[in-house]
């Protein structure tokens, strides 16, 4: 989205907009660039102004705009770094005490694994399968985020069944 979708309209962000003023404003730039236009329009002004207006067109989304333009978002942290600061929700939607034993029950098999090795070389090998085992098995203790995503095949399955999630758009017969 653009930084100002105020601009791509053409719209005052201090004014006290209406909903028809938002219109208006959107059906002149549309009229103007639609791709569908005899001389082919300008297909990407459309699209950015169809986002702008999808922002702008209640009284909340130009709300939203003008708090966007008062205190522009931080530079959002690597990928990396979010994963890590979504964990703690993970846990408390998942299943937390579970998650516990599971960590427990890998670190106690790791201990013992470099105590029964004696400093050998089996011992990080025995811990690196603890580890394993752990990453491997703790993501089903760990909540769906917000979005309801998680690994591929992990939704509901459609079982053919009256009742079931396939059949729930359907009249019953």
């Amino acid at each position: 989205m653009t930084a100002d979708p105020f601009a791509v309209l053409g719209l005052d962000p201090a004014a006290e907009l209406s909903d028809d003023d938002v219109r208006a404003a959107w059906r002149r730039v549309a009229a103007a660039t639609h791709p569908d236009r005899p001389d082919g329009g300008d297909p990407g002004r459309f699209a950015i102004a169809a986002a702008a207006y999808t922002d702008l067109r209640t009284r909340y989304g130009r709300g939203e705009a003008r708090a966007g333009l008062a205190h522009p978002s931080p530079r959002p942290a690597p990928a990396r770094w979010r994963a890590l600061a979504r964990f703690p929700a993970l846990v408390r939607r998942g299943r937390p005490l579970r998650l516990a034993a599971r960590v427990l029950a890998a670190a106690s098999a790791a201990t013992l694994g470099v105590l029964a090795a004696r400093g050998g070389p089996a011992g990080p090998a025995l811990v690196t399968g603890a580890a394993t085992w752990l990453l491997l098995t703790a993501r089903r203790d760990l909540g769906r985020t917000a979005g309801g995503g998680g690994q591929p095949g992990s939704g509901p399955v459609a079982t053919g069944r009256a009742g079931s999630a396939d059949h729930a758009d359907q009249e019953p017969t």
